[in-house]
């Protein structure tokens, strides 16, 4: 397997380094599929810890030139504040994706409500095809906390899932996971915006979905089949 580059956005000031985070998430994610190949091993695969770095998009005009002489290595990249120097894979959809209000036009002439929304459904596609996790809304009131799964009844699901599926055609979008911002107006669904990379909602999965958003991310990034996306009940 190549080395794997995070590119990700620093943590707020006065933010543990460590305190959950999309990119902790990932290479956390990374690093749990490398020891489940290794069942009989006591030690970690070296390719583990050392194979697997988070760069800030702080950092990334000092390493640009490092980087670029670099073979087999896999960029991850989970931020939209990639200079154009780093050729980072799907640049395009990320470029779409970042145009919002072009993005919401194209979603309105497709005959589709637009406008914002505390709810994201992710888009897993993998090699085979487009799967659908269950829905994540942000808990009220808690900006950067989230919870899986936000019911969604079959009147909503249905134009959910059929635009995601305009959506992954219309830009040829690579294997990933996407997570596609909606609201909800009088039950209507009206679409916010396209992230193309597991962002802070996806953290909601973890523990909760299996495979979680991250795994998912990193089996699609790798051309590796996910089966089937499960929700862990919770106790009573």
């Amino acid at each position: 397997m190549p080395d794997v580059l995070i590119l990700a956005d620093p943590p707020a000031f006065g933010t543990s380094p460590q305190a959950a985070s999309p990119a902790w998430e990932m290479k956390r994610a990374i690093g749990e599929h490398f020891q489940a190949k290794l069942p009989d091993s006591p030690l970690p695969s070296p390719r583990t810890a050392q194979s697997v770095e988070i760069v800030w998009t702080t950092e990334l005009a000092t390493q640009v030139e490092y980087r670029s002489t670099q073979e087999n290595l896999l960029l991850c990249p989970l931020t939209f504040n990639v200079p154009d120097a780093w050729a980072t894979p799907g640049r395009e959809v990320f470029a779409a994706c970042r145009d919002t209000a072009t993005m919401r036009q194209t979603v309105a002439r497709w005959q589709y409500p637009v406008g914002d929304g505390p709810y994201w459904l992710p888009l897993v596609l993998t090699a085979k095809g487009l799967l659908f996790a269950e829905a994540i809304a942000q808990i009220e009131g808690k900006d950067d906390t989230f919870h899986q799964p936000f019911h969604l009844d079959d009147a909503q699901r249905q134009p959910l899932y059929k635009l995601g599926q305009d959506l992954m055609r219309s830009l040829a979008a690579l294997p990933g996971v996407y997570l596609m911002q909606f609201g909800i107006d009088d039950e209507a669904i009206q679409f916010d915006r396209l992230i193309p990379f597991p962002d802070k909602p996806a953290i909601a999965s973890v523990g909760r979905q299996t495979p979680d958003l991250f795994l998912c991310h990193w089996y699609c990034l790798t051309h590796q089949p996910i089966r089937e996306l499960s929700i862990t009940p919770y106790a009573a």
